[in-house]
C-alpha cells in the first residue's frame, strides 16, 4: 500500500487517474484540489484537501506522509513546479510524477506533424520551463510527456525517452492513469528521466 497526493484531482487527468488507482491498487490517496466539492463522495481510501500547490500551508498539510506526488497542473506551471520541489523539499517526500506535454524537446519527427514543438509552438514554453525546473531539483522525478489525451478505454501505449523521437499524436488518459500507477509502485522505473507516451 502507497500513500499517493493526487494536485489537481478535479482535472481531466487527475480524475481519471484518481479512479484508477482507486478500481486496481490498496493504495491511499489525498485529493487536492482548488475546489474539493467537486471531487464528490470520497471512499474510505482518500481524503482531500482544498488548496492550491503556491500556498505553501496546504501544501504541507497535503504531503504528511506521503510516498508518492502526482502532479497534473494548470497555469504557471513554472511558479507550480518551484513550489511543488521547494514543498516536497521541506517535507521530506522524493518521489514526484510531474506531468508536462510532448513537444517540449522538438521531439516530434516531421512525420507526426513537426509544428507540436517547441520551436514552431510558443504555448509549450511553460510546460518546458516547469519541466525544467523539475530536472534541476534533487528529487527522484518522472517528468511525463503525454500526446494529446482523449478518453479511449485502452491502455495500449508506448514509451519514449528523453532524446527519442516521439512515437504517436495521442493517447488515452486511461494509459496515463496506468503509466502513473506503475511508476508510483516502482522507484527505478522512470527515476530522473523524461518520459513520452502515446497510443501504440
Amino acid at each position: 500500500m502507497t500513500n499517493i497526493l493526487i494536485i489537481g484531482a478535479t482535472g481531466s487527468v487527475g480524475s481519471v487517474t484518481r479512479q484508477y488507482f482507486l478500481g486496481n491498487t490498496d493504495d491511499h490517496l489525498t485529493l487536492m484540489a482548488r475546489s474539493t466539492a467537486r471531487l464528490g463522495k470520497l471512499s474510505d481510501r482518500e481524503r482531500a484537501v482544498s488548496g492550491s500547490v503556491t500556498d505553501a500551508t496546504a501544501l504541507q498539510d497535503a504531503l504528511k506522509g506521503q510516498d508518492v506526488v502526482f502532479a497534473a497542473l494548470s497555469g504557471n506551471l513554472a511558479g507550480m513546479a518551484k513550489s511543488l520541489i521547494a514543498g516536497m523539499d521541506e517535507a521530506g517526500v522524493k518521489r514526484l510524477l510531474f506531468i508536462a506535454s510532448m513537444g517540449i524537446y522538438n521531439e516530434i519527427p516531421a512525420s507526426l506533424g513537426a509544428s507540436g514543438n517547441l520551436r514552431s509552438n510558443p504555448m509549450l514554453q511553460g510546460y518546458r520551463n516547469a519541466a525544467d525546473a523539475v530536472e534541476a531539483s534533487d528529487l527522484n522525478y518522472t517528468v511525463i510527456r503525454p500526446g494529446w489525451f482523449d478518453n479511449g478505454g485502452d491502455t495500449d501505449y508506448q514509451v519514449t525517452k528523453k532524446g527519442e523521437p516521439f512515437g504517436g499524436h495521442d493517447v488515452s488518459r486511461q494509459s496515463i492513469a496506468d503509466l502513473v500507477m506503475r511508476l508510483a509502485h516502482d522507484d527505478t522505473l522512470g527515476s530522473r528521466d523524461s518520459l513520452g507516451i502515446n497510443r501504440k
